[in-house]
């Protein structure tokens, strides 16, 4: 398929509003999640706490390249760290930082189109975020009564990306080439611009914490990452002019761009055909198992007494 560039430019409007939707939905959840939380929070002394924690996981995403599994592409592990503010038994906040590796690749995908689009990519994601939790049952780190319980959690950070593809043995960062014509006068003709390598993203996920100990605290999580940005797999749109990158971007930008098995149409410039789909964005999610620790005053069985 073939796109204009009057008809990709509304596309990628529409795209913009459809996220902007998505926002407004996750904090008017984190909202009404707070105002159920209050009278809970009332059931018992008003408590704070500190902790520090350590983290390891996974990440993945779902766009262009893994359009529909969880889990999906090629899984690596990540680290992390975070501080939490527990402002009482039933909410917190928590300033997390995680690194975690994203990567697919079409020939993995069940999808013959894919197979044949033959792209791949890996991207090392860092995300600083803060985070408000809200606990399903009281929970004080290091209270003897307070095992186990399931918590939300949701907030904002922001990410720094570089997406990376194989080309003889030799990993390319791909943001700088331009593999679908960005910079170019072919793309100024599209609106096609370069993409960023920060962003902004909108966390929200569920979890559960357990005391193990009198100032330690087991915790697991998932969360996904809602962007603003297609190209954490270098793939959005269409393929760009295959003799304007070669004139104006080189022979490295042109083989990573289209790296088809068989050409669609059997023509070798498919520029002005689909490489990616715009009208949805990208997004990613961590998975981790982290250890906290309390830094604050030792609990005790009279809460009263610290």
């Amino acid at each position: 398929m073939r796109y204009s560039p009057g008809s990709l430019k509304a596309l990628t409007t529409l795209t913009y509003a459809r996220s902007s939707a998505h926002a407004l939905l996750a904090f008017g959840w984190l909202f009404l999640c707070v105002l159920m939380a209050q009278p809970a929070t009332a059931q018992r002394k008003f408590e704070q706490s500190k902790e520090i924690g350590l983290a390891l996981g996974t990440a993945y995403y779902k766009g262009d390249v893994n359009p529909d599994q969880h889990l999906g592409g090629r899984l690596t592990a990540g680290y992390g760290a975070y501080y939490r503010h527990n402002f009482s038994t039933r909410l917190g906040l928590r300033i997390n930082y995680f690194q975690g590796r994203i990567e697919a690749w079409d020939a993995d995908s069940p999808d013959p189109w894919q197979q044949n689009r033959n792209l791949h990519f890996r991207n090392d994601i860092g995300e600083l975020s803060a985070l408000v939790e809200i606990n399903y049952l009281d929970h004080q780190i290091g209270n003897p009564g307070d095992r186990l319980t399931a918590f939300l959690y949701t907030g904002i950070g922001i990410y720094t990306h570089m997406p990376e593809a194989e080309l003889n043995g030799q990993w390319t960062p791909l943001q700088p080439l331009g593999t679908e014509g960005q910079g170019t006068s072919w793309a100024e003709a599209y609106g096609i611009e370069a993409y960023g390598t920060t962003g902004v993203s909108v966390p929200i996920g569920f979890g559960f914490k357990s005391n193990i100990g009198p100032f330690t605290t087991f915790n697991i999580d998932w969360g996904v990452r809602k962007t603003w940005t297609d190209y954490l797999d270098d793939v959005s749109g269409i393929y760009a002019d295959r003799a304007v990158l070669l004139q104006e971007r080189g022979e490295v930008t042109a083989a990573m761009a289209d790296r088809s098995l068989i050409p669609e149409g059997g023509v070798a410039n498919q520029g002005g055909l689909q490489r990616g789909d715009p009208s949805r964005t990208d997004v990613y999610a961590y998975i981790t198992a982290s250890l906290s620790f309390r830094i604050s005053k030792k609990p005790t069985t009279c809460w009263s007494e610290i």
